[in-house]
């Protein structure tokens, strides 16, 4: 199992050396369990977010790229490595539902769906509150996207990160699929992003996106997450 390089700072006494963040040599790839992810390695990926970096990691339907819901700089590389337009859709990907409430105004009608679908493949459009940044926002609606994954590793992640993070699938300019494997993804854009975790293929079909944020479900993307409820 490869955890890191010789270069960088030791980090929280893990026993792992991170490249700084913004070195564009390559990033650090770590292999985790899939079952049981090994802390030390949850803690170098929650100082990466929290020096600003961008990471790739897995979710319940593909892998996904993120970052800290503050790092304007770290979603512009984002943005610039998937050649997005300045309204793309990103997500908020949070540990359960009680975090959601600080993100998105949520009726009884919505928060009934929500238990019924979380953790699981979906993104749900939901009318946000004033704690979202603006940069995050659909201008015109005032919405955000907000996720909830079913992962063991991305959910691992978030107990130890202990914030949000601002997400987005990891489907690169030109490919018809995601990316869902981690060697791959360090071999074509470890030099532009700071860490990998790879925890083996976690499936290739994006999250089902449905917009609760008017009077009733509408679905607007079908992916893993079964559309069936929402059509």
């Amino acid at each position: 199992m490869r955890e890191t390089g010789k270069r960088g700072a030791n980090h929280s006494g893990t026993g792992i050396r991170l490249r700084p963040v913004h070195n564009r040599n390559m990033a650090e790839r770590l292999e985790l369990h899939p079952v049981t992810p090994q802390s030390r390695m949850l803690r170098v990926a929650a100082d990466c977010l929290q020096a600003g970096g961008v990471i790739a990691y897995p979710t319940d339907s593909c892998y996904a790229l993120g970052c800290a819901l503050g790092a304007k700089e770290a979603m512009q590389r984002i943005q610039a490595l998937r050649q997005t337009r300045k309204g793309h859709f990103f997500t908020i990907v949070c540990r359960d539902l009680s975090e959601i409430a600080r993100f998105a105004i949520v009726e009884n009608w919505q928060y009934r769906l929500l238990k019924s679908f979380t953790p699981g493949p979906y993104a749900f459009v939901l009318r946000a509150t004033r704690q979202v940044p603006r940069r995050l926002l659909d201008s015109r609606r005032k919405t955000i996207g907000i996720r909830v994954p079913d992962h063991v590793v991305v959910r691992a992640l978030l107990n130890e990160y202990l914030e949000p993070l601002m997400s987005t699938t990891l489907q690169l300019p030109g490919d018809d699929l995601p990316m869902t494997d981690g060697r791959e993804i360090e071999q074509r854009i470890g030099h532009v992003i700071d860490l990998v975790l790879d925890s083996g293929n976690c499936g290739l079909e994006p999250s089902t996106i449905v917009d609760l944020s008017g009077e009733a479900p509408r679905l607007l993307r079908a992916g893993k997450g079964d559309p069936k409820p929402f059509q």
